[in-house]
């Protein structure tokens, strides 16, 4: 290695950065308070991003922070993916040692893929939770590192950054919870075109409002001639010198750094490229010629591998490389092992003045000197490495084989984007290789349960390949990609010789037209299944077996998917697909619940759950948990959910599943809405949306915020939360379990605004798909809130129109749904005694029986409901007061408690209105309660009369009362005696009074809300 040289900054005056290194001095001041500092600094090339770095990492280090940059090596966009980071996390290594390794305690298997230094990589999960893992797993090492320290991590030249690297940043920009701890990342704007891969980045950084963006700009001329006296010792440059190299540098600051140290050698008027060369021309010829072979390998080049590439006696390439850093082309790397140019525009220059035969001839010096001694480079950049050199050698032979090593490398650290770009060149290699290249290929080691080929069928060989490519393509979210490769597997496939691969192929076609808003996927899962009918057992038969019931359980539960469920799990069972057998035997647990088997369905899922964990099967530790909570809250188990989703919680935290996390949230919040515990289900919501990488968990979190917000009387936070849930769970893949709920919300919202036919018209679209099996808590909620607003616009003129044909259809859709366990029972009775009232026929008892049903499972809310409900009726037969009045106390409570603003209105009115005065009682545990945790405050009496609470005068009352029937000004003014103009003001001021936007929202506030009765027989409406 090089010793000592005796080097001196070109430019030791640092001019012109104030502001920005101001800018990052007070990023690194707040992280004192854990909250963690992201700044993106942009410029052209060499206006100065790596001298305000270095200059603001040195303030760093002054001021005790520990600090750890990476580069980003242009080989990224080739297949070496991580560099930067992993460079990061080396220099963390090499500086804190034991801390970083007992903070990566229990995960060491799997940062070692960041990581090598931490040991073997543990076995690969190659779905997209295995990824999602190694982030969270980076990121929570980086917050505890932190934790009694700062951090400062500065990722340079961002525009050659490798996809997976991005993603990762992204992640963490994102996702970094209380740490103290700043990353700085840099790239070239110029090089940015419209195209570029990082603009997307860039585009998602913008929508951060915890990442900060700083442009550098060119230097003014003050600061030209500043950084110019600096450079040649003096305090005044000469005025026309100045003149010159402001216009010819046009302020970037490198260019001046050359202008004015080269100028005597390299005209002022020459091209920049050839001011960029006059330092390494000026070179003896040995160190010219160590520099343009040290321009071929790479942003870095080991000394070793220089050294073997150079072929030069010891002495003669130490005195060369002591020539070319004394002269500030080559500098050491950070790490001592290297070196790296000066400026990467140097570099570039130097390759660029490469003659095609110099740059074939190194790249091949370079993949033979890797090939006859592997350790000259890191283990994890070898195989990226060598596949680039033989590629750029254009020898296919070597590098067709070194390409698809290289892809394995890349897949192994779920650098799955790049492992696709890898096979994209071996494709486009394959085409020029012979056949004795072909043949001589290793077999493939990946693509799912795909049966490689180990034989000597050239096509058959191929088509491994691009099963490989179509997984790679898939799970780094190309799926136009992996569409585009299965189709032309399946065109060159012979489908009766090859079944199973075709089958194969066919599942994954699949899985991309659900997944890419291409349809629902049946069509290629049922020609899955046709191809693999008859078919001895196998890992294959199994998989689409699995995937179908899979699809089943979603899209159209029942016997069919019952019985492809319980085939799944015996095949896989049969031929040891292990990971298979789990998915599957989930799937049947929950089926069977939903065909009644509602023990054995749960003790099976439970089973599975177990199995799952203590076998570390992360590829369905995804779903374990959050599947088995979702189905205890579906048959009315939420505290039992509850249990789960905290067991569930403290899984996914060990083995780093952030979107896990996210989904059982979700299910938590809506267990602790069912209960009544509100307060904590918005927390629940929060941590969704916190943690969601995904849109389905998104669109979970936005349906609860919008489900409570409606129950809290906030119908325009309800509305947008509602299109926010749309906006995520999108309409390419309607399933039930989505669908039906945001029906249920989009009608309440309706009714709540008082447009009775719009909400009609969301029911009858739900009717119309129908509710299958496993949907029943959601559609029992449906039918129960479509017959409220049915039941509370009984008597509006503008409704009445259909609303026997609608009722007749909920009646219909009420006796084909199961009521098997008591919370689908209680719903039943819910819904039986609703339908009396919208008919007109409300009936105590009905309303008694839900009330006792409802006193048999957790849900306050409903509770309240149907005990108003019940009161409600009493009162109006003149039956019961004191049994009424004891009623409407106890839903009053739950409802102050709970915060249900809407209910405790009504409640109130109507006590009003029976002259009830109310008290909340204490709370209780027997579901009177919300959060089981109030006091017994006493409530505000409600006003005598509800009219009264809107100031409505006794002509507006009558006034209203004709409103509610359908009346025009012209009608209410012939029948109240008044002049059309007066009616007119009459019916502007209750819409103002009543806060509602026109007549027919008035009318159906009326009719709610009691205001005016349901027109009778008679033909006319009474107030109040």
């Amino acid at each position: 290695m090089l010793g000592p040289v005796d080097m001196t900054r070109v430019s030791p005056v640092f001019v012109g950065r104030g502001d920005e290194l101001t800018a990052l001095t007070g990023a690194l001041a707040r992280t004192a308070t854990g909250e963690p500092q992201a700044v993106v600094v942009a410029g052209e090339a060499g206006v100065g991003k790596t001298r305000l770095l270095e200059e603001f990492l040195a303030a760093a280090r002054a001021a005790g922070a520990v600090t750890a940059v990476g580069g980003c090596v242009e080989i990224g966009a080739e297949g070496l993916p991580f560099a930067p980071v992993s460079t990061v996390l080396r220099a963390l290594h090499r500086g804190l040692g034991a801390e970083l390794t007992a903070a990566a305690a229990g995960q060491e298997g799997e940062l070692a893929r960041l990581l090598p230094e931490l040991g073997e990589p543990t076995r690969e999960w190659h779905e997209e939770d295995g990824r999602a893992r190694l982030f969270e797993l980076t990121a929570r090492l980086l917050e505890s590192l932190s934790r009694d320290r700062t951090l400062v991590l500065a990722v340079e030249d961002l525009h050659w950054a490798d996809r997976s690297t991005r993603e990762l940043l992204a992640y963490l920009f994102r996702s970094l919870g209380r740490a103290r701890l700043v990353v700085v990342a840099t790239y070239r704007s110029d090089d940015i075109h419209r195209r570029h891969p990082l603009r997307p980045f860039l585009a998602e950084l913008d929508r951060l409002r915890t990442v900060r963006r700083i442009e550098l700009p060119r230097l003014s001329r003050e600061e030209v001639r500043a950084q110019m006296a600096g450079i040649q010792g003096v305090e005044e440059p000469e005025h026309e010198l100045v003149e010159q190299i402001f216009e010819r540098s046009e302020g970037i600051p490198f260019f001046v750094e050359e202008l004015t140290v080269s100028g005597s050698s390299c005209g002022i008027s020459d091209s920049l490229r050839d001011l960029l060369l006059v330092r390494v021309e000026a070179l003896p010829e040995t160190a010219e010629q160590v520099v343009r072979i040290a321009a071929e390998g790479g942003s870095a080049v080991e000394h070793t591998l220089l050294a073997a590439v150079a072929r030069l006696p010891e002495s003669e390439l130490i005195e060369a490389l002591r020539a070319a850093v004394g002269a500030n082309v080559l500098i050491p790397t950070q790490d001592g092992d290297g070196y790296r140019f000066r400026h990467a525009l140097v570099r570039e220059a130097v390759s660029e003045d490469l003659l095609p035969g110099e740059r074939v001839t190194l790249n091949r010096r370079y993949a033979q000197a890797l090939e006859n001694d592997p350790g000259l480079v890191r283990t994890d950049e070898r195989a990226a490495r060598l596949a680039s050199h033989w590629y750029a050698a254009r020898d296919v032979a070597k590098a067709l084989p070194a390409v698809l090593a290289a892809a394995v490398a890349a897949r192994r650290r779920y650098a799955y984007a790049e492992q696709l770009r890898l096979l994209d060149r071996a494709l486009e290699l394959w085409e020029d290789a012979s056949t004795e290249t072909r043949l001589a290929l290793p077999a493939l080691e990946h693509a799912e349960v795909y049966p490689a080929c180990e034989c000597g069928d050239e096509k058959l060989r191929y088509l491994d390949l691009l099963a490989e490519t179509v997984t790679a393509a898939r799970l780094s979210g190309e799926r136009k990609r992996a569409q585009v490769v299965v189709k032309q597997a399946l065109r060159l496939l012979d489908e009766e010789k090859e079944p199973l691969r075709a089958a194969w192929f066919w599942t994954w076609r699949s899985k991309v037209a659900e997944t890419s808003s291409q349809g629902d996927g049946w069509a290629e899962l049922a020609r899955a299944q046709e191809l693999v009918r008859g078919l001895p057992p196998s890992p294959v038969h199994a998989e689409v077996l699995a995937f179908a019931a899979a699809w089943g359980a979603v899209h159209e539960p029942g016997p069919e998917a019952l019985t492809t469920a319980r085939r799944a799990v015996e095949l896989a069972a049969l031929v040891g697909a292990g990971s298979t057998e789990l998915h599957a035997r989930l799937t049947l647990g929950r089926l069977r619940v939903s065909a009644g088997d509602v023990a054995g369905g749960l003790a099976e899922m439970a089973s599975a759950v177990r199995r799952v964990v203590e076998q570390g099967e992360v590829s369905v530790m995804g779903r374990c948990h959050v599947n088995l909570s979702d189905t205890l809250e579906a048959v009315g188990r939420s505290a039992q959910a509850l249990e789960v989703v905290t067991e569930g919680l403290r899984v996914a935290h060990r083995f780093g599943l952030r979107d896990t996390r996210a989904w059982l949230h979700g299910n938590q919040a809506e267990s602790l809405t069912a209960l009544g515990r509100w307060t904590e289900a918005d927390e629940a919501l929060a941590a969704t949306g916190r943690l969601a990488y995904g849109a389905k968990p998104r669109g979970a979190a936005a349906l609860g915020a919008a489900h409570l917000a409606l129950r809290r009387g906030d119908v325009d936070l309800a509305a947008r939360k509602l299109a926010e849930a749309w906006s995520h769970y999108g309409t390419h893949d309607p399933q039930p379990q989505y669908v039906i709920p945001l029906a249920r919300v989009g009608l309440e919202i309706e009714a709540a605004r008082g447009r009775p036919l719009a909400a009609r018209r969301i029911l009858t679209e739900a009717l119309e798909r129908g509710f299958p099996l496993s949907t029943e808590r959601y559609a029992w909620q449906l039918l129960y809130a479509g017959l409220s607003a049915e039941a509370d616009t009984r008597g509006l003129p503008a409704a009445e129109e259909g609303r026997a044909r609608v009722l007749a259809r909920i009646r219909r859709a009420a006796r084909r749904l199961p009521r098997l366990v008591p919370v689908w029972a209680a719903y039943g009775q819910l819904v039986d005694a609703e339908l009396l009232r919208a008919e007109g026929r409300d009936d105590p008892d009905h309303w008694a029986e839900a009330v006792a049903a409802f006193e048999r499972v957790e849900r306050p809310y409903r509770l309240a409901q149907a005990r108003y409900r019940w009161a409600e009726a009493l009162l109006d037969q003149g039956r019961e007061r004191e049994k009424a009045a004891e009623l409407l106390t106890l839903a009053y409570g739950t409802a102050l408690r709970l915060g249900a603003v809407p209910l405790r209105e009504r409640i109130g009115q109507l006590a009003g209105r029976a002259r009830i005065a109310l008290k909340a009682p204490g709370t209780g545990v027997d579901g009177s309660g919300g959060d089981g945790r109030g006091g017994g405050t006493a409530a505000p009496e409600p006003p005598a009369d509800p009219v009264e609470s809107f100031g409505l005068t006794r002509r507006e009352r009558d006034v209203l009362r004709l409103v509610a029937a359908g009346r025009s000004n012209r009608q209410i003014a012939e029948e109240l005696f008044i002049s059309p103009k007066t009616a007119s003001v009459h019916v502007s001021n209750i819409l103002a009074k009543l806060e509602v936007s026109g007549r027919g929202e008035a009318a159906a506030m009326a009719h709610r809300l009691r205001l005016v009765e349901p027109v009778g027989e008679a033909g006319h409406a009474a107030v109040g």
